[in-house]
């Protein structure tokens, strides 16, 4: 179901039951206050009005994409043709009979079905329990700024809070990845560039009378710094201070200082002991742990059965773990790195070719095992030697991995392999799975548990983090994403959400 809908609200008290009455037709959803003539009041005032129904769908509907009409709000109260462009609408509701404002609104957006109407009330009371704002003014240009990653319920009530008071133009500052790094997950959050495409997507969606600026930041103030024709700043009640610090700036540099309105957060009941007590975009992307990040790609080089799950991650951050959790679950594992160690057993291909570049040096004259730590101190040592022991190890374990897989699906129906590989991104093998699951931690939670786990200094901790593959490089690989960054049972609930997605995907798929 793709389908978007416009709900016209006239009661507001209704405004949950209505939209648990439309959920099943739409995914998307516009909402057009209709404001009796005898209502109308400063267009800030509506601040709250809005802010109650984005939270209420976050409550009720979440899987609705909710975006509340500013365009017409603003051309009924200040007079005006609403000429601007419309976006496409399937299905038209209606929470009262109004057919002389539906019927108009269905013109205006060129709606051809007829409208549904959730009631046969006529008592309008859109502005019920309505608190106007103290401050009603509106201003030229308005700024604010953010990270703006999924745009959610708090973004969108923040944005419109914005809207409702600019006249002419709203500059929005996008932080870009310079400003990421002390963000939670970070390497989930998307491009600095797409962010942005998403903001002027909504903003238009909401209000195309409006000149907006949206443009990347690499420092807290951005334009405010410099921008002599700004009036007025929104903020949230966390960066109220930077407001304030935005004025000491301009104050310094002779410009007019900006009004400042503070909107309150949005909290997010959910106790999990995880997330913020807020709605964030860092929550967002905990939410995204465990779930399909990026769609999968066609493998036409692999059968359909046994479907292969490459599992990597770089050190400590948990792979292994998440790899008994998997086979508990159903999934038949495969440890490469267990199985490489088999493959340098001295009755084995690789180790003939190890032998043949290396020599007889490496080789314990006792047992005729390959000595790792004499190979270690050659390689380790020698750039050109490690790439040279590892195009020989890499093909012959991905020979080794293939003939078990094998095996296991023809001796005993295995039907999910997950494969456990540390250089599966190195070594190329995503295009031999059909899809990648990565492992993420922090660097600094990875250097932490090197040091206490290995006995490492924190220097020589580094010096192995710095030489595997950047996370962000990982997650741009990966079509699922864990975390091992808080407790066990959170990991836990990441592995079951996963794991209950893919086999329900290929029940499904053996069906067709």
């Amino acid at each position: 179901m793709t389908s978007t809908g416009l709900l016209i609200v006239s009661n507001v008290k209704r405004i949950q039951k209505s939209l648990n009455s439309i959920q099943k037709y739409v995914n998307n959803l516009y909402i057009h206050l209709n404001i009796p003539t005898t209502k109308i009041k400063p267009i800030p005032s509506w601040t709250k009005i809005i802010s109650r129904i984005y939270s209420e769908g976050l409550t009720g509907t979440p899987q609705i994409d909710l975006k509340i009409l500013i365009t017409p709000l603003k051309t009924q109260l200040r007079g005006g043709n609403d000429t601007q462009p419309k976006p496409k609408i399937d299905m038209v509701f209606s929470d009262g009979k109004f057919p002389q404002i539906c019927d108009s609104v269905r013109a205006n957006f060129n709606i051809p079905n007829e409208t549904i109407y959730l009631t046969d009330e006529t008592t309008s009371n859109v502005d019920e329990q309505q608190n106007h704002d103290q401050e009603t003014k509106t201003y030229d240009t308005v700024v604010l700024g953010g990270t703006f990653d999924r745009i959610h319920v708090g973004h969108k009530i923040f944005l419109t809070a914005a809207v409702l008071r600019t006249c002419k133009r709203l500059v929005v500052g996008v932080t870009d990845q310079n400003m990421l790094k002390t963000k939670r997950l970070p390497e989930l959050i998307l491009p600095v560039e797409q962010r942005i495409e998403d903001l002027k997507k909504f903003l238009l969606d909401i209000d195309s009378t409006l000149q907006y600026d949206v443009v990347p930041i690499s420092d807290p103030f951005g334009p405010t710094q410099s921008d002599p024709d700004m009036d007025m700043i929104v903020v949230s009640a966390e960066t109220l201070r930077g407001g304030h610090k935005v004025n000491e700036l301009r104050a310094a540099k002779g410009l007019k200082q900006l009004d400042i309105f503070c909107i309150e957060m949005v909290e997010d009941f959910s106790d999990d002991g995880v997330k913020e007590l807020k709605v964030s975009s860092s929550n967002t992307r905990i939410d995204l742990l465990g779930t399909r990040i990026r769609p999968k790609e066609p493998r036409s080089n692999l059968p359909s059965e046994p479907y292969i799950i490459g599992l990597t991650g770089g050190i400590a951050s948990g792979k292994s773990k998440m790899a008994q959790r998997l086979h508990a679950l159903g999934a038949y594992v495969m440890d490469c790195d267990k199985i490489a160690h088999e493959i340098y057993e001295p009755d084995q291909l690789c180790y003939q070719k190890i032998v043949e570049h290396f020599g007889e040096g490496i080789v314990n004259t006792t047992d005729k095992t390959i000595d790792r730590v004499k190979l270690g101190s050659i390689v380790f040592s020698n750039p050109a030697e490690l790439e040279k022991l590892n195009s020989i190890v890499w093909p012959e374990l991905l020979v080794e991995v293939k003939r078990r897989i094998k095996l296991a699906h023809e001796s005993s129906g295995t039907k999910i392999v997950v494969v456990e590989a540390a250089i599966l991104l190195k070594a190329g093998w995503d295009t031999e799975c059909h899809e990648v699951w990565s492992m993420l931690v922090s660097p600094d939670e990875a250097i932490r548990r090197v040091v206490e786990r290995n006995g490492l200094s924190e220097e020589e901790a580094r010096k192995r983090i710095a030489n595997q593959i950047d996370n962000q490089i990982v997650v741009e690989k990966s079509n699922v994403v864990f975390s091992s960054e808080w407790s066990p049972d959170y990991t836990q609930k990441q592995a079951e959400k996963a794991w209950t997605m893919i086999t329900t995907e290929l029940k499904q798929k053996t069906k067709e």
